[in-house]
């Protein structure tokens, strides 16, 4: 697996996509995503009768999050319940190639999809959910209401759209008002030909229908600027550390996730890229990532860095088509090896940072935001020379010349104590509108990502996803895990406080 040559690339260039991830600073803030909710809770009885040009075409499956509702869980019980979240992933991802394969058959006969699909989808979700009630109550009382977790349903397609989106003609809920550090904030407007393929013809590049769609796409020379800068206080730390730790040259890949499925293979069900620590994989302890080696120039930091690969959309096959996080979980296409990746961990705009402890993880963006909702999604795409236009929920059409950008600002304040909770969100948080962390949290240094690619110009491109989730654009996501050495934290925050800019 690899970069395709840019070469191979440009004979492409009708079939695949330029688009780049925007670099969002501000230290927090989410902005509402055009997510759609779910369609209805599933069929029973006698439905209405559907044909296929009756009623809404179904797309998807839509199951609860059951990580997010969980309460929290005791550390002795997380390792057998973080196995069972990671065992009804794959039930979700089981179920969906079944609804996938009957999908017409269901639209005529929507008394299959319980039969077929929902109600062996629901056994298997009680019986898991069952187990980590066991779980839970051997050290602590049994949650209450998992029950109510089990039942999924089959969500409907918007007005044959998938997802919607913003208004492609204005930006309209595709921007996050965040400052945009590393930026070149050029706005240019420029001739609306991309060179590429309208956006319009490119149903044929669907991953034989699990997305992406044409909706998923917007021209970035059509989205008005929406990015604001933010106030810097008295007091403010202005400084950043640069850590250099290359663009996954060597090709390291895996569909594993071990802060969300720690000991489970195929945890994440896509592929990821890995920068920084290359012991990372579903099994590596905080000891195998302490004596991992690093790709980071500065090995100091031994930190690893990972989020879903981006693939081109153009009919060639990957060396994982027949592998679990690959064709086996309907990704497709070549990988594409970014043209640069930047981390830059930068301070808070109301007053000093603190040190990150070492191993604390953090996870930004939600891999399920199509069904989850758009609460926890935190990852932004634009454009070379665009970048004062964000896009949360479509991903950007390049005019020619310009690189896709894709960028994660994550999390910068932290709760004094935990380097990682039950639902790995609530020890960590983003700051408050005026840049002060919530109450009992401190700020620390803050983490963000910008990956640019060099693709062609025009749609046809897509982040890795869970099958289910179509591979939306507001699904993308990033996950950090800090081991930075302890001297080499210590100047982070040193160059961050004192205003420097370190590499």
């Amino acid at each position: 697996m690899g970069r395709t040559s840019r070469k191979k690339r440009s004979s492409l260039a009708n079939r695949a996509i330029a688009a780049s991830a925007a670099l969002i600073l501000g230290g927090g803030g989410l902005v509402a995503v055009n997510v759609y909710a779910s369609a209805g809770e599933g069929w029973s009885g006698s439905p209405p009768e559907q044909t296929r040009t009756e009623g809404p075409r179904m797309s998807t499956i839509d199951c609860p999050d059951v990580g997010n509702e969980l309460p929290e869980v005791p550390e002795q019980a997380r390792g057998e319940v973080d196995r069972e979240l990671a065992a009804m992933d794959t039930q979700i991802t089981d179920a969906y190639e079944q609804f996938a394969d009957r999908k017409d058959e269901i639209a005529q006969d929507p008394d299959l999809a319980e039969n077929a699909v929902l109600g062996p989808l629901r056994s298997k979700r009680e019986a898991s959910l069952g187990r980590i009630g066991t779980a839970v109550e051997r050290v602590a009382d049994r949650p209450q209401g998992l029950e109510g977790l089990a039942p999924c349903s089959l969500r409907a397609d918007e007005a044959g759209n998938g997802d919607g989106g913003g208004d492609p003609g204005t930006g309209d809920d595709g921007g996050q008002d965040q400052g945009d550090e590393g930026s070149d904030g050029e706005g240019g407007e420029g001739d609306q030909d991309q060179g590429g393929q309208d956006p319009d013809e490119s149903q044929d590049q669907d991953q034989e229908g699990n997305g992406p769609e044409a909706s998923d796409f917007v021209d970035i020379q059509s989205v008005q600027p929406n990015v604001e800068r933010p106030r810097q206080r008295r007091g403010a730390s202005r400084g950043t550390f640069t850590t250099d730790c290359g663009r996954n040259q060597n090709g390291k890949f895996n569909p594993d996730n071990v802060i969300v499925a720690p000991g489970v293979s195929n945890g994440a069900h896509h592929m990821h890229d890995y920068v920084g620590n290359q012991a990372n994989d579903a099994f590596a302890s905080d000891d195998d990532l302490a004596r991992g080696a690093t790709t980071c120039r500065n090995q100091g930091d031994k930190s690893t860095y990972y989020w879903p690969v981006l693939r081109l959309q153009n009919g060639q096959d990957e060396n994982d088509v027949d592998a679990d996080g690959g064709g086996k979980d309907q990704n497709v296409g070549e990988i594409q090896t970014p043209s640069q990746v930047t981390l830059k961990f930068v301070g808070s705009p109301a007053g000093k940072v603190t040190a990150m402890p070492r191993f604390l993880r953090i996870i930004t963006g939600d891999a399920k935001a199509f069904t989850n909702g758009d609460a926890n999604a935190n990852a932004s795409w634009s454009c070379t020379g665009f970048e004062d236009r964000q896009l949360k929920d479509q991903y950007p059409i390049c005019p020619e010349g310009s690189q896709v950008v894709r960028s994660f600002a994550f999390q910068s304040c932290w709760d004094g104590r935990n380097t990682d909770s039950a639902n790995h969100r609530t020890h960590v948080a983003f700051a408050q509108d005026d840049g002060r962390c919530p109450s009992g949290f401190r700020a620390i240094p803050q983490l963000v990502q910008r990956i640019v690619y060099d693709v062609p110009p025009g749609p046809g491109f897509a982040v890795d996803s869970f099958p289910e989730q179509l591979h939306k654009p507001v699904t993308d996501h990033g996950d950090f895990i800090n081991v930075f050495g302890r001297n080499t934290m210590k100047r982070v925050v040193s160059c961050i406080n004192d205003g420097r800019r370190c590499r």
